[in-house]
């Protein structure tokens, strides 16, 4: 089994990469673990993820990363698995009212890799072995800052996460059929700038507690 850890920057993982299970990196053909960053957005993303299927095609890739979360109610530093990711910000704002690719009829609701809409993860109760809780996310080129852009994500997708390449994954998975799990700890609430209000800290050290954790359950299983 092959794994690979993606993250849009190497800090998000780096806690991961100094303490992983020595015998998980190598060339073990029942379970090796790779580590790779992907550059922020879901331009960069996309291109550094094909660059690497093109070079080899993952057992399972894994996600993480920190997100913004919509739902005040949750407190910071909570881990999820994400079960739906939609591209946001891709379409057009005609007459105060945003219009996405599906109601400009350029792309068909249920073409692949489409599902309704949306990039849910067909692979995600396979894969997810902790049982970790599952939000719908939102991935956006431009991070959400004023209550309309707030509103608008948040109720047209029911999105609980802000990501800004998680849809990358999704999209790309879901067409390549590259099974992939997206995990994701709120560092903090969307709209809120002030970065002292900010948990990033903790979001990053649950995140890779949890990483941990999953590779060890991932691993029974090869």
């Amino acid at each position: 089994m092959r794994v690979i850890i993606t993250a849009a920057t190497h800090g998000e993982w780096m806690p991961s990469f100094q303490k992983i299970n020595p015998k998980y990196v190598g060339n073990s053909k029942k379970f090796s673990v790779g580590f790779h960053e992907s550059g922020i957005g879901m331009l960069a993303s996309s291109i550094s993820l094909m660059k690497m299927f093109t070079q080899e095609t993952p057992t399972l890739i894994i996600q993480v990363g920190i997100a913004g979360c919509f739902d005040k109610k949750i407190p910071l530093g909570k881990v999820f698995a994400v079960k739906d990711d939609f591209a946001g910000d891709i379409g057009v704002m005609e007459n105060k009212i945003w219009k996405d690719l599906f109601d400009m009829k350029l792309d068909k609701p249920n073409d692949a890799p489409y599902e309704k809409k949306s990039l849910p993860n067909p692979w995600l109760n396979q894969f997810n072995l902790l049982n970790l809780p599952t939000k719908k996310s939102v991935t956006v080129n431009t991070i959400s800052t004023d209550k309309n852009s707030i509103q608008l994500l948040s109720g047209r997708y029911k999105a609980v996460l802000e990501s800004m390449e998680g849809a990358s994954l999704h999209y790309m998975g879901r067409d390549l059929t590259i099974p992939f799990i997206q995990i994701r700890a709120v560092s903090n609430y969307v709209g809120e700038r002030d970065k002292s209000k900010w948990k990033t800290q903790e979001a990053i050290y649950n995140l890779n507690e949890t990483l941990l954790e999953f590779l060890d359950a991932l691993y029974k299983t090869a």
